[in-house]
């Protein structure tokens, strides 16, 4: 048997450091255990992370594919990266934003920096999105208003100094089991205590001290009630506002009374002043997809970080932490060209293009002015124009962005090239898919939710018709933007991305592969080779220094809106999405070969009653319980699905639960977006739910031959 490698788990944000073995024969990876010489999780790994890495599901991709006569048919690398070539430089002929690239936090930062380079320095195009946006673009909009700088300014060595945890708008028992371990466990001391803000009671609620539950969609009238009580109560820590913040003022003018934002919430004043009363503690807020997947997200978060800095609750030991979900979404934030240049520098500051452009030998002016809109707004510019060939890597959008139905019909007009280690949804529509490697057969780094850069390493070598996501994108870009790529080695790029980020706020300088060899991993910013990132923000003189231009935390002043998608007499429920303990994103790993055409969709028993559906007897024991036959349907305005309802006392009447991981789910989200950050209103739309009519069974969409193993990874 060969030797265990050093690996970082690439199946959520937590880092996880893990030990890869090789099979004896052939390829992939025959076991998985965690690391104890990790700094990220001491030998910790949840057992999704390790068998989805060495026994991941659903069909993987072995050749090239090329669709002739309406069919995908297999080829060779020659003629796949030929029709690719020749259909991106036809789109870009005349309009760089002809093309549309599709990034992914699934990538490397080395894959999802050579992405963005191809996107903004090869072709120019402003239709580029390196996926954050679908996840985490409100938590980074509301982190730049607030300090200057994306990204939480805790790390996990926080979480066992605080008292008070506050979950937000998440469900780490279930999307982060290795992190919620430890805040579990912290929670658990004489001292501790767990509060859980969730319209579900979830797993992570079932276990915490605490289970506030507002009405879908109105997180932002209950942060703010809170800020409210806090002021009323004079319980402001005056000294940190005086010293670090700005914009208090216009903060307390905005709020709204404690009783009317209570209202909206439709929670009692009481709980509003057992929130207040929590943050007296030392206090971390952790939010997640609850919150950012809103047209309110940005705002919403920024209301978290508010009552951070109202409270005092900055420092270690306490402080706003978003929870990051894919693997490597933080990397993409710092590397891919996405929002920013490389090392979060301000993609319209004239100083910084030039700098760019000099350092990728490209004209100024090929470089895009802004940073483009997200997914919704890149593939609405297929049917609008001007975008007419779209490069997608390592993403699923058919399944995983909102509005699906949409998306596939404008996906299925352009000239579309899919890359990726399985066969997606997405990659059923495709004129070319190219086939990549996945976890286990990789080099390169990954970054995760706390700023840790860490090692990939491959324990097993490629099939032959497969490359990895580096060497696939580094090719086609010379093809397309001959000289764009001197080098395609993983570590000569990790090289050129580190020193674009030397001087700034999210300095990787300092971080080499040989570093990352002996230290396990390393945290931004680190501008030399001995320093490392710790609690941001702190001066070592125990002052406060923001990235803003005063060096001052700004303070936000939002004010409470209005639903996206209200219910009414025609869509008298509410939609929202989750995880399931055993799914990922849109299912790759987990779906199997075979989906069932209906999504399991959990809903209170009076809930089903009321829309004359049988409530059954038992109770959802666990998200991802087995359901029963697809007896129902479930109707937006978008579309109707078959849907398996399933009883479940845990979800609050007038709301009905589907998991995001099921190809379908989308087809019935609302495409709506935060004016701030782009991001997809995912969590709350208006539907109905009835019994399913034999009309209705004969009018369903049903998969195709090729569809029930197309799965996908958001």
């Amino acid at each position: 048997m060969t030797d265990p490698v050093p690996t970082t788990c690439m199946r959520c944000a937590v880092g996880c450091g893990h030990l890869q073995i090789g099979v004896d024969t052939g390829y992939g990876v025959d076991s998985v255990r965690g690391d104890v010489s990790h700094p990220a999780n001491r030998g910790l790994a949840c057992q999704r992370g390790i068998s989805e890495s060495a026994d991941p599901a659903g069909e993987w991709l072995t050749r090239p594919l090329v669709r002739e006569d309406g069919d995908l048919h297999p080829t060779t690398w020659d003629v796949a990266l030929d029709r690719v070539v020749e259909g991106l430089r036809s789109a870009a002929a005349d309009d760089p934003d002809g093309v549309a690239v599709l990034g992914s936090g699934q990538q490397t930062n080395e894959a999802a920096y050579a992405l963005g380079k191809l996107a903004r320095g090869g072709l120019g195009t402003r239709y580029y999105d390196a996926n954050t946006t679908l996840c985490m673009a409100s938590a980074v909009t509301a982190y730049y208003d607030a300090f200057g700088s994306d990204a939480p300014p805790c790390t996990y060595d926080d979480i066992e100094e605080a008292e008070t945890h506050v979950v937000w708008g998440a469900n780490p028992a279930v999307a982060h089991p290795v992190m919620f371990r430890w805040i579990e466990e912290r929670a658990r001391a004489d001292d501790g205590r767990l509060i859980v803000v969730d319209p579900v009671e979830t797993r992570t609620a079932g276990v915490a001290d605490d289970h506030v539950a507002p009405e879908p969609g109105t997180d932002l009238a209950l942060a703010r009630a809170v800020l409210a009580r806090v002021v009323e109560r004079e319980a402001v820590d005056e000294a940190f506002v005086a010293e670090a913040t700005e914009g208090f003022d216009d903060l307390v003018a905005s709020l709204p009374s404690v009783e009317s934002a209570a209202a909206t919430a439709g929670v009692d004043p009481a709980v509003v002043d057992d929130l207040a009363d929590a943050l007296r503690d030392p206090t971390l807020i952790y939010w997640g997809m609850g919150v950012n997947q809103s047209v309110q997200g940005t705002d919403t978060a920024a209301a978290l970080i508010d009552l951070c800095l109202a409270t005092g609750n900055m420092g270690p030991g306490t402080g706003p932490f978003s929870l990051t979900g894919q693997a490597n979404s933080m990397g993409t934030r710092i590397c891919s060209s996405k929002g920013s240049w490389p090392g979060q520098r301000p993609f319209d500051d004239p100083v910084e293009r030039r700098l760019i452009a000099e350092a990728w030998d490209v004209p100024v002016e090929r470089l895009p002015d802004d940073p483009g809109p997200g997914p919704v707004g890149t593939v609405e510019a297929i049917a609008d124009g001007p975008v007419d060939a779209v490069y997608a890597v390592a993403t699923n959008p058919v399944a995983g962005m909102p509005d699906a139905g949409a998306v596939r019909e404008r996906l299925s007009e352009a000239f579309l090239v899919v890359q990726d280690a399985f066969r997606t949804e997405t990659a059923e529509v495709a004129d070319v898919v190219l086939p990549a490697a996945t976890w286990g057969e990789s080099s390169g780094t990954t970054t995760n939710m706390e700023r840790r850069v860490s090692r990939v390493r491959p324990a097993t070598d490629l099939p032959p018709d497969v490359r990895t996501d580096l060497d696939a994108i580094t090719t086609i870009g010379e093809r397309l933007a001959p000289g764009l790529f001197p080098a395609s080695e993983p570590e000569t790029v990790f090289e050129e991305f580190a020193a674009l980020t030397a001087g700034t706020p999210a300095d990787c300088s300092g971080i080499s592969y040989g570093r990352l060899d002996e230290a396990g991993a390393v945290r931004w910013p680190a501008p030399d080779a001995v320093s490392e990132g710790g609690y941001r923000y702190l001066t070592d003189l125990g002052g406060w220094s923001f990235e803003t231009p005063s060096g001052r935390a700004r303070f936000s002043s939002a004010v409470d809106g209005a639903l996206a998608e209200p219910t009414d007499a025609d869509y008298p429920l509410t939609l929202t999405t989750a995880r399931e303990a055993d799914g990922y994103n849109t299912g790759v790993r987990s779906r199997g070969d075979v989906t069932d055409p209906a999504p399991l969709a959990r809903a209170h028993p009076e809930t089903l009653a009321d829309a004359g559906l049988d409530p059954g007897s038992g109770e959802a024991d666990s998200e991802g319980a087995e359901p029963e036959d697809a007896t129902a349907t479930l109707a937006s305005r978008r579309g109707t699905i078959p849907v398996r309802p399933e009883a479940d006392p845990a979800v609050p009447r007038g709301l009905v639960w589907l998991p995001i991981h099921h190809p379908r789910t989308n087809e019935v989200t609302l495409p709506e977006t935060d004016p701030k950050s782009d991001e997809p209103n995912l969590k709350q739309c208006a539907v109905r739910l009835a019994a399913r009519t034999p009309e209705e069974d004969a009018a369903g969409r049903e998969p195709t031959a090729a569809e029930p193993e197309a799965v996908g990874d958001d």
